[in-house]
């Protein structure tokens, strides 16, 4: 997949950026089909993106948000995605469509999650480990291989399991929108860029591809 790789000063302006590119995308579908399909990853800098689209102009009322990736934690746990999605967007109410990560059966779980899954997502947000590892597709996991299932469950990753999209669920995505911030993400970024497949995240298809990074990362 090629991607198009964008450079900013620092976090604060990239957050900027990113929520000026997610509104136009908004707006754009909305007005092509009456909704607004958004799958998001976890992490600092999409809170901040988060931040700065509850407080602009975004379609909300139209906007569906699916999550990309979730820890298997309690409701309000600080480790959840969800957690901190819903305390960056304020007053903002989009419709959220949360993983069911405390469902006593959570393979059946996820089949369920992935029954709710659009044929075409408007918009995926993804992020990048310093491991290469994006979403919750980890070096090493089985999960990579999945391919019969747009949802599954991972091995235990720094001491949780997670429930995560799978490659198959991220090719439905029209846009993905890479945030990637760091000094520690610098080498996996080149990898991503020069298409190495060798880590988790170069192996993700889609329509087309934009990466924000900040100065450290690149």
């Amino acid at each position: 997949m090629r991607h198009q790789l964008r450079e900013f000063a620092d976090d604060a302006a990239l957050a900027r950026a990113a929520a000026a590119f997610v509104a136009q995308r908004a707006v754009e579908a909305v007005a092509a089909k009456g909704s607004f399909a958004f799958a998001v990853s976890g992490g600092r800098t999409p809170w901040a993106m988060f931040a700065e689209l509850a407080s602009g102009h975004m379609p909300w009322p139209e906007t569906i948000i699916f999550q990309v990736d979730e820890r298997v934690a309690p409701d309000g746990d600080d480790s959840r995605n969800l957690t901190n999605l819903v305390r960056s967007l304020g007053a903002a109410r989009p419709t959220i469509k949360p993983m069911p990560v405390n469902d006593a059966n959570l393979d059946l779980a996820a089949d369920q999650y992935a029954a709710l899954l659009p044929e075409r997502f408007d918009l995926v947000h993804l992020g990048l480990g310093p491991d290469g590892h994006t979403a919750s597709l980890v070096p090493g996991d089985p999960v990579l291989d999945v391919s019969d299932r747009l949802v599954a469950l991972t091995s235990p990753y720094q001491g949780q399991r997670r429930m995560t999209m799978t490659y198959p669920a991220l090719a439905r995505a029209d846009q993905v929108l890479w945030l990637i911030t760091g000094a520690d993400k610098r080498e996996p970024l080149a990898q991503l860029v020069a298409g190495d497949t060798s880590i988790p995240a170069g192996r993700v298809e889609a329509g087309r591809s934009l990466i924000l990074a900040d100065k450290a990362a690149t």
